[in-house]
């Protein structure tokens, strides 16, 4: 697996790092590489663009890797239609006073920006089902390892296997062999 790093025009936080945490691109770059067809997925949430940049996909799936995109609800949408044979995981929190304390507890934001994003994922919450799959995000080592296990998983279905036809081809000439 390999994590894409979302691009971004909010500000850079205390202890980011550009390329990192985010790729940190003012309005209008992001505007250009929007327009030039960079991005697989873009969308606003809190007053900023978010997206995912069509190189940093690339630069995962060159390597052989799973790329895991942490995105909200319209840009996982935009993903679905471009690739959809992409699997999709929705995190939730493991209740809504975690929540509130884990978005109020990074002191980031000020409390009117806090309240909207969470209306925002009060909102996002409805959109759940179009997911295949739920994680709780109650401890972040055990929803790691359940999204690995997602994806471990999903690599051997069926309709993923792209050389199934030829084994089952082989396996069956060796048997009339036998």
């Amino acid at each position: 697996m390999t994590y894409s790093v979302s691009a971004t025009t909010r500000p850079i936080r205390s202890g980011e790092t550009d390329g990192s945490s985010y790729h940190f691109l003012d309005r209008a770059e992001f505007e250009r590489r929007v327009a030039a067809g960079a991005f697989v997925e873009w969308a606003e949430y809190g007053g900023h663009r978010y997206g995912t940049l069509r190189a940093e996909i690339e630069r995962g799936l060159a390597q052989g890797k799973h790329v895991v995109l942490d995105i909200e609800v319209a840009g996982a949408r935009q993903v679905r239609a471009k690739f959809p044979n992409s699997v999709h995981v929705f995190v939730l929190p493991p209740s809504a006073p975690v929540l509130v304390q884990r978005l109020r507890g990074r002191k980031t934001e000020d409390p009117a920006a806090v309240a909207q994003r969470l209306a925002i994922a009060s909102e996002e919450l409805l959109a759940a089902r179009e997911y295949e799959y739920a994680v709780v995000n109650d401890d972040v080592v055990d929803a790691v390892a359940q999204v690995a296990a997602i994806l471990d998983g999903e690599a051997h279905r069926v309709k993923r296997l792209v050389n199934l036809d030829l084994v089952i081809e082989n396996l069956r000439r060796d048997l009339a062999g036998q």
